[in-house]
């Protein structure tokens, strides 16, 4: 065995141990808003209500390297005349809970929907409706496709529709309170250049709203 050979091993085992590094996860990092409670909180009755977390949100873990690549990116929605606030906002980098920083969009079933621009392989999807305020949105769905009319190629990462309201499908997911710290979604990875997110009104009223939405993620090989 000449030292030639064992030079070129070691530099292959080299970069087979860097790869495997650059490859671990590493916890998901965002910033949160300020918690935000306004008025006095009103019990809410829901049937598949997630239990209440005691402490902080546990890590969720991507690989490397992960980026939220919904900032700055185009929205579009199934209300193109949105009542209070404008698309933009739900990708603006705002998170906090004051007036000004949420869209409002009409009654009934609604969706918004963010252009990646290009496929990427999604990891976590993390929705802030609204949070100034205690409340469950419903039938919340989350879904993925790189069809923008999302006709097919659809993959459904979140789904809180138990009684298929929308006609997505029943779903088997939790609905759950409003935070401070958002709704995080574990999209596994899945691949797709689009997101839409759907909801159809809340506990307070039968509107939808939406500060802000991130998709963490990187660009598809």
């Amino acid at each position: 065995m000449n030292r030639t050979f064992l030079k070129l091993s070691f530099v292959a085992a080299l970069l087979t141990t860097t790869a495997a590094f650059a490859e671990d996860p590493v916890a998901l990092k965002t910033d949160l808003p300020k918690p935000l409670f306004v008025g006095t909180p009103v019990p809410i009755k829901v049937s598949n209500l997630e239990p209440a977390r005691t402490g902080k949100r546990p890590d969720f873990m991507v690989p490397a390297g992960t980026v939220n690549l919904a900032r700055g990116k185009k929205v579009t929605s199934s209300d193109s005349d949105p009542v209070v606030g404008t698309l933009d906002l739900i990708t603006d980098g705002d998170k906090e809970g004051d007036e000004g920083s949420w869209v409002e969009l009409g009654p009934g079933k609604q969706w918004v929907q963010i252009d990646l621009e290009k496929d990427a392989n999604i990891y976590a999807v993390v929705v802030w409706h609204f949070h100034s305020q205690a409340r469950v949105y419903f039938d919340v769905v989350v879904q993925v496709s790189d069809d923008p009319k999302f006709e097919k190629g659809v993959t459904t990462i979140f789904n809180a529709d138990a009684a298929n309201e929308l006609a997505l499908g029943a779903g088997k997911d939790l609905a759950y309170i409003e935070t401070y710290e958002g709704k995080l979604m574990d999209a596994k990875g899945v691949k797709g250049r689009y997101v839409r997110l759907y909801s159809k009104g809340n506990t307070t009223n039968k509107l939808n709203h939406y500060i802000e939405v991130e998709v963490f993620g990187k660009p598809a090989s």
